[in-house]
């Protein structure tokens, strides 16, 4: 309840805050402040009864039990009237035993001089007033037990029980039980996506019982496996596309009825090889290791054959599927037939009953999607081929492999946000983390030991870049739209000042604070990016821009540096260990490394083909990866100018931009804007964007650059920005995706 209560105060000042309600904000925090039910929190009334016992303070310690009594016992049935005062007598009797320890006889006598009048008539009470004039009352039998540690702890565990249990029965107002019934809908929706999954395999059987023969050649559509990722006319396409001779296909309102709108925004566009629809045009670039539209149907017939085949004897030769139709309508016997066809529901159930998201090692990944298998690669249609090489897993069967380099031990949602992300960083000491939306709220929050917002900032001007200040860490840097840059203290949650940056230059693109604590780095771009959030169509030639150094001591510009061969818009920055170097990625599709003790250029060179999404030094400092809009994850070697280490080519789903569909033609589109990708503690894995969740690979020497290992999934839109804060073995991915969603997965690396 405490919990409860704490997080409900922080939206009543988050609501205060938006409506302008300063005074009553004020009011409200002063009296938060002199609470004496400490929001219900059962260990801080616990501690301030301690703090009144350690402080001899006998009237202090009498009207806060006073208050207690009137604010919370007196409500109580008569029956636990007697454990109140059994309580009572317990927690005097600690404060005299407290006295006597101390050495402070003064409070002793004053507190049987001050209670003798309520103590007197008391039983249980009446050998306590020889107490004063033992010369060892440790030592007495009587009241030795009183002395021990145990009868203290047992006495504190008593009273926060019955305190916990006291606020648990309490009548609580129907705002404290927001998360209770956020968390009760979450269960309800999934139950219901469940069922309606289970109702959808159920007509699906039934109809297919009714075409006989033809079951048996036809595996189960593509389609039902990703239907939460097709909206109405891609169903109605694939759906025509069916050979079936006895039935007809499902119409429009089947798949509406079955289908929420909510459910029916897939990741990214389906690829589908034929047919016009709005919603099936490819937003940016292919997928390049999607397969051809004509592969999966070959597929699905060969691998149908799987179960007629297994009905034959071991010694019988394969025979075609031409073959096999001759068979079935002519020499096999009913009662075979019929047992195919159950075989083959009996593997439709399968398939159906398994749970959106399963564990890492076994999960499958969808189809064009570049996720391989940790165990076994068998089906071309679900992984790539070059995938099946590199698969990750042990030996076949259930289990994580000794190769396994993460076990993922946990994963937690935030979902504080009602928009799609924009920026997600943990600080530098792993203990908050600040997230940005498109709506321009930022949120900082923490999750150890428990998930908790911490503060909410809302700005009048749009915010577009956020970062983590070095020294000290709870300082956060906020880059508008408008030219200025912010100063946020999380603690204090206030801004200490702003920065006018440039007014010809109002975006602030990119942010990155030096190592060293004493400036930060800020990329200032003039008009609206290529591509953005409003719509705006692309732009011939590349917006302008300016990278500066500020102080964040003095609040004055530094340097202003050159940016050859033209200035242009900067859409990452990125230092190194110490902050002698700088390495930008901007909008021409440039990287641009600078020398951060002579304040300019020591190297440029083409990258990428369209802009650079995100660039980041490798473990060693001798590299630098990037990706850029032709959706290449590269590796350059910053001591041969424009030299490749590995070239990767990645899925649309994880280099953007990333489109959002959904009913009746819905479409967004978002530009990347934060990091793209992020390394683990060594170096030697890479966290990357997918339409499902993370994706995490191993960084190899030799090609591919990359092999996938572990697949982090939880969220249903596709994830835009990532983040990885490693601590000793335990690492912690975050993920956050365009539903406002934000994933954090707690992963066990296993030492080879």
């Amino acid at each position: 309840m405490g919990s409860a209560v704490e997080r409900t105060d922080e939206h009543v000042r988050e609501y205060l805050i938006y409506r302008g309600f300063t005074n009553t904000m004020k009011n409200l925090d002063s009296e938060i402040k002199a609470d004496k039910e400490k929001g219900f929190r059962v260990d801080k009334i616990i501690d301030q009864l301690q703090q009144f016992i350690q402080n001899f303070d006998l009237f202090g310690l009498k009207e806060y039990w006073l208050y207690l009594d009137r604010r919370l016992f007196c409500r109580l049935e008569d029956v636990y009237r007697s454990t109140v005062n059994k309580l009572r007598t317990s927690l005097y009797r600690y404060y005299v035993i407290n006295t006597i320890q101390k050495g402070n006889l003064e409070k002793t006598q004053e507190f049987f001089q001050k209670q003798a009048l309520e103590l007197q008539g008391q039983a249980e009470w009446r050998d306590w007033f020889i107490l004063p004039f033992i010369p060892a009352p440790e030592q007495n039998p009587a009241f030795s037990p009183y002395f021990s540690r145990q009868w203290a702890d047992t006495f504190l565990v008593s009273l926060h029980n019955f305190l916990s249990v006291l606020f648990q029965c309490m009548p609580q107002p129907v705002l404290l039980s927001f998360d209770a019934e956020v968390q009760r809908t979450t269960s309800l929706t999934e139950e219901n996506e469940q069922l309606r999954q289970l109702l959808f395999a159920l007509h699906t059987e039934n109809r297919d019982q009714r075409d006989g023969d033809e079951v048996v050649h036809h595996k189960l559509p593509v389609y039902v496996q990703n239907m939460d990722r097709l909206g109405d006319t891609e169903l109605d396409l694939v759906s025509s596309t069916r050979t079936v001779t006895t039935t007809t296909t499902p119409s429009r309102n089947f798949f509406s009825t079955f289908l929420p709108q909510g459910k029916r925004t897939p990741g990214k566009p389906p690829q589908v090889a034929t047919g016009t629809s709005p919603s099936q045009v490819a937003v940016g670039r292919k997928d390049p290791l999607t397969n051809p539209p004509a592969k999966p149907k070959e597929v699905i017939q060969s691998k149908e054959a799987k179960p007629v085949l297994s009905q034959a004897s071991t010694s019988e030769p394969v025979i075609s599927q031409s073959q096999q139709s001759t068979n079935q309508s002519t020499n096999q016997p009913a009662h075979g037939r019929h047992k195919r066809i159950q075989d083959h529901e009996k593997e439709r159930k399968e398939l159906f009953s398994k749970p959106p998201s399963q564990a890492p090692p076994e999960k499958k990944g969808e189809v064009g999607e570049v996720e391989h298998v940790p165990e076994t690669c068998t089906d071309p249609t679900e992984s790539s081929s070059s995938n099946c090489k590199t698969t990750s897993g042990g030996a076949e069967g259930s289990g994580l492999s000794t190769e396994q380099p993460f076990i993922k031990l946990s994963q937690e949602e935030y979902g504080e946000h009602h928009s799609s992300i924009m920026h997600c960083r943990v600080d530098s000491s792993g203990r908050r983390v600040a997230s940005l939306d498109v709506d321009g709220v930022i949120k900082v929050w923490s999750f150890n030991p428990i998930m908790q917002t911490k503060a909410t900032i809302m700005s009048k001007s749009p915010l577009l870049s956020l970062e983590w200040a070095t020294k000290p860490d709870r300082l956060l840097l906020l880059g508008s739209g408008v030219g200025t840059v912010r100063l946020y203290d999380t603690d204090a949650k206030k801004n200490l000042y702003e920065m006018n940056i440039d007014d010809t230059h109002p975006r602030i693109l990119s942010l990155a604070c030096s190592p060293s604590g004493s400036s930060f780095v800020c990329s200032a771009a003039a008009l609206s990016r290529s591509g953005s959030l409003d719509g705006v169509p692309r732009l011939p030639v590349p917006v302008t821009g300016q990278l500066l150094l500020w102080d964040t001591k003095t609040v004055k510009q530094q340097v202003q540096f050159s940016l050859e061969p033209e200035p242009v818009a900067i859409n990452c920055t990125a230092f190194n260990h110490n902050g002698n170097l700088l390495v930008t990625g901007a909008a021409d599709g440039f990287i641009r490394l600078f020398d951060m003790q002579r304040y300019e250029s020591a190297m440029s060179w083409r990258a990428h083909d369209g802009e650079v999404y995100s660039v980041e030094f490798s473990y060693d400092e001798n590299t630098v990866f990037s990706i850029g809009e032709d959706g290449k994850f590269i590796q350059w070697n910053i001591h041969r100018c424009g030299v490749k280490q590995s070239e990767q080519v990645l899925p649309q789903d994880a280099t953007g931009p990333f489109v959002l569909s959904g009913y009746s033609g819905y479409k967004q589109v978002q530009v990347p804007r934060g990091r793209l990708f992020a390394f683990d503690s060594e170096g030697q894995h890479v966290l990357t964007c997918s339409s499902t969740g993370g994706l995490i690979y191993r960084l190899t020497n030799g090609e591919p650059a990359l092999e996938n290992v572990l697949s982090l999934g939880g969220h249903k839109a596709p994830v835009v920005t990532v983040d990885w804060c490693s601590a000793v073995d335990c690492g912690t991915c975050l993920t956050a995706s365009m539903d406002g969603k934000i994933k954090l997965s707690t992963l066990l690396a296993q030492k080879s």
